[in-house]
């Protein structure tokens, strides 16, 4: 993304004929084109500070886990497992987080077991995602059903946690929560059935500016993934 300016060496300005100088001619129109590049220096110079200037794209993915399994109700919600639909899916978000080129560098996930286990499938599917700093964050579970309180939640957590040098974070966790956070994040509306991300990117300095949800929009890209069940 960054601009680059190509300097020719050893290139006449003052003439378009060609240079002889015991070396194979150059043609006029390579000399030209030569010449444009070499009499760019100094705007170039500011156009590379300017483009240098400009704050580097942020991605926020909010990923709801995997469909859970309900076989056993003798389990605590915090500890039922995926189903096998549920694991099926995962492979299939990891998958194409990763042909999109949507790998963090860094996941905030639940410590529920559903959303461990959808981090597990994940790391072992696609080897970005095991590359990543992972951080489990319990309060994801209890936060999520806590009516309007999970962006301003996931706002502290990613603040705390992000560095500036770090452009794709992944927070997984729970419905409702996710989707009203991710819907608070964009103005519109936004629906996560299970194992659906909402993909949002947003130009940024720095994850503090960015992430408030009283400051610009950010853009979701409006992904599904999965067999879209609840």
């Amino acid at each position: 993304m960054n601009a680059s300016a190509t300097v020719g060496v050893g290139t006449c300005l003052s003439t378009s004929k060609p240079l002889s100088i015991g070396l194979t001619p150059v043609p006029i129109c390579l000399l030209r084109r030569r010449r444009r590049c070499l009499m760019i220096g100094a705007e170039t110079e500011v156009e590379l500070a300017a483009s240098e200037a400009q704050p580097a794209s942020r991605r926020l993915i909010l990923l709801r886990h995997a469909k859970s399994s309900w076989q056993h109700p003798s389990l605590r919600d915090h500890d039922r497992p995926l189903s096998k639909t549920g694991r099926v899916d995962a492979v299939t978000v990891s998958r194409k987080l990763q042909r999109m080129g949507w790998i963090p560098q860094l996941i905030l996930c639940s410590d529920a077991l559903r959303t461990r286990e959808t981090l597990n499938i994940m790391q072992e599917e696609a080897r970005g995602f095991l590359e990543a700093e992972v951080h489990f964050i319990s309060s994801y579970y209890s936060i999520a059903a806590m009516d309007g309180q999970t962006a301003e939640h996931l706002q502290r957590t990613i603040c705390h946690y992000s560095r500036d040098e770090l452009f794709t974070i992944m927070c997984m966790g729970h419905n409702r929560g996710w989707e009203e956070a991710a819907s608070m994040f964009t103005g519109a509306s936004v629906e996560l059935k299970t194992c659906n991300a909402a993909l949002l990117e947003a130009p940024g300095k720095s994850w503090e500016e960015k992430i408030s949800i009283y400051r610009k929009r950010w853009f979701n890209h409006n992904v599904s993934f999965g067999k879209l069940q609840r």
